[in-house]
């Protein structure tokens, strides 16, 4: 496993430095394969990213090679303001020229635990599989400041070891139901990307960086890839003690 750290000046350039690595990364796999898969997080770093993605460069990927899958999702109905797919939507997918049978969001309207069935399900068909667990090409990740990923909170680090595609989780704070990916399926991927901003987070980035005992606290530091490579891209707020 290799791990990267990149750090930028402001969330922006990070936007748009992540924005010019993943249109390359998309280009050299859709050279190799016919679908590039991929599955996207919530979050204001990623939602950053996104806006940058479709302002400037949604001309320059060939989203007929593109496979969109969800990390995670709120469950709630894709029009409320807190879903994930919903932001997507509005903010990407309504300004470029994907197929729609190349979209597979997570409804989280419907019950939570069959939808965590059925996403498992879509996974298995749709991804190609090593070691009897899903390959996706890119995955990327924000991180919380309490060191979650996907919808993986500290606590459920035992969702690393679960043999399910999908779970459902509860936010600790607000107690609403989630549906995530698991451990399994993140670590199994080619590319992971962490988006991460703000200084409220620098300690975080910086126990994992350094790989301290305190860093098995935080899920996100529970993301190791089996053969991938993990980028983290930070701005020099949250990156201020790795540099």
């Amino acid at each position: 496993m290799k791990i990267l750290y990149k750090v930028f000046s402001t969330p922006e350039e990070l936007a748009n430095g992540f924005a010019e690595e993943f249109i390359s990364l998309i280009k050299t796999t859709g050279k190799k394969k016919k679908f590039v898969s991929i599955a996207i997080s919530g979050g204001n770093t990623p939602k950053l990213f996104l806006s940058v993605l479709a302002e400037k460069y949604s001309g320059s990927i060939d989203w007929k090679v593109v496979k969109l899958f969800w990390v995670d999702e709120r469950c709630v109905p894709p029009d409320n303001s807190e879903s994930n797919y919903g932001m997507t939507e509005k903010i990407l997918l309504s300004k470029i020229n994907i197929p729609p049978e190349q979209i597979f969001r997570m409804r989280g309207e419907d019950d939570p635990s069959q939808e965590a069935e059925r996403y498992s399900d879509l996974i298995r068909k749709h991804i190609t599989h090593k070691n009897n667990s899903p390959v996706f090409d890119i995955i990327i990740l924000g991180m919380g400041e309490d060191g979650h990923t996907a919808s993986i909170f500290p606590g459920s680090e035992k969702l690393f070891s679960a043999t399910k595609n999908c779970a459902v989780t509860i936010h600790p704070s607000t107690g609403q139901k989630r549906i995530t990916v698991t451990g399994k399926v993140i670590n199994n991927s080619r590319s992971v990307f962490f988006l991460v901003t703000g200084s409220n987070k620098s300690r975080i980035v910086y126990e994992i960086y350094r790989n301290s005992e305190d860093s098995r606290l935080f899920p996100s530091a529970h993301v190791k890839l089996c053969n991938g490579r993990i980028t983290w891209f930070l701005d020099d707020e949250s990156g201020k003690f790795i540099v």
